[in-house]
């Protein structure tokens, strides 16, 4: 393939194996509102800039059944900001520890470089988050060329396109055949493909797949391939198009 600029994603893609570092933080936030939502309400809008990830689960029927009955009104935007607030705080408390970089990560970063290839990256998380994610990462040997956060894009985070657009334009990549992205979740697979680059969806320490390594190395060889295809499913329908096991595969999807 004719690839100048790959842009991924960071937790769950690069770093964070589960993306457990949100999920986490989204759950406690939550409980302390009085709402305990199940793994698969937080993880559906994964990847999104988070106060709009606060809103979808506050309309998910069954959150927002549970919302009226204890609140007797819709929530609002004040709601939204208070569950933010406490999320925020929960997140940060802990992101430091949710940033080792993912098997086959770095390997990946040094081959893609080795060809020219530039290394952008988008994420859901906000800059002051990612101050303590880049830090650490760094450190652990994992440094992508550019990080682009919703607040440069005036708030427009996935699956909005312009956090790949604006990679772009500080990454001076012109044409959109040569620009791949790479994520784990629905919304990294939207935004993709709203920007018309080729996308890339990652399974192995996935917020689709939703498993610690442990968990996942715990399975049978069968019942793995259940879940990986399961996360596929996931991925596919959002519109990737193509699925990975790990980013080991990717230098031989690009190179080959």
């Amino acid at each position: 393939m004719d690839i100048e600029l790959v842009i991924m994603d960071w937790a769950g893609t690069t770093v964070d194996y589960g993306c457990f570092a949100p999920v986490y933080a989204f759950e406690k936030a939550f409980k302390e509102v009085g709402i305990v939502p199940t793994m698969e309400e937080i993880r559906e809008p994964m990847g999104m800039l988070k106060k709009d990830h606060i809103r979808t689960m506050l309309a998910m029927r069954r959150i927002h059944e549970l919302w009226l009955a204890q609140n007797g009104k819709e929530p609002d935007e004040p709601d939204v900001e208070r569950i933010y607030d406490i999320f925020e705080k929960k997140l940060m408390e802990g992101l430091a520890e949710y940033t080792d970089p993912k098997e086959g990560c770095l390997e990946c970063m040094d081959k893609l470089r080795e060809h020219g290839i530039r290394i952008g990256s988008t994420t859901g998380y906000t800059h002051a988050m990612m101050d303590v994610v880049e830090k650490e990462a760094a450190a652990k040997g994992y440094h992508p060329d550019l990080l682009v956060t919703p607040e440069d894009v005036d708030g427009n985070g996935r699956p909005k396109p312009y956090m790949i657009f604006r990679n772009m334009q500080l990454l001076q990549a012109e044409d959109i055949r040569k620009v791949m992205k790479v994520g784990d979740t629905a919304s990294d697979m939207k935004e993709g493909k709203n920007a018309g680059v080729y996308t890339v969806g990652v399974l192995e320490g996935s917020s689709a797949l939703g498993m610690s390594q442990e968990e996942f190395e715990g399975l049978t060889g069968q019942e793995q391939q259940k879940e990986l295809d399961r996360a596929k499913k996931i991925l596919m329908d959002a519109g990737a198009d193509r699925v990975i096991r790990s980013l080991k595969e990717l230098p031989h999807i690009i190179f080959s």
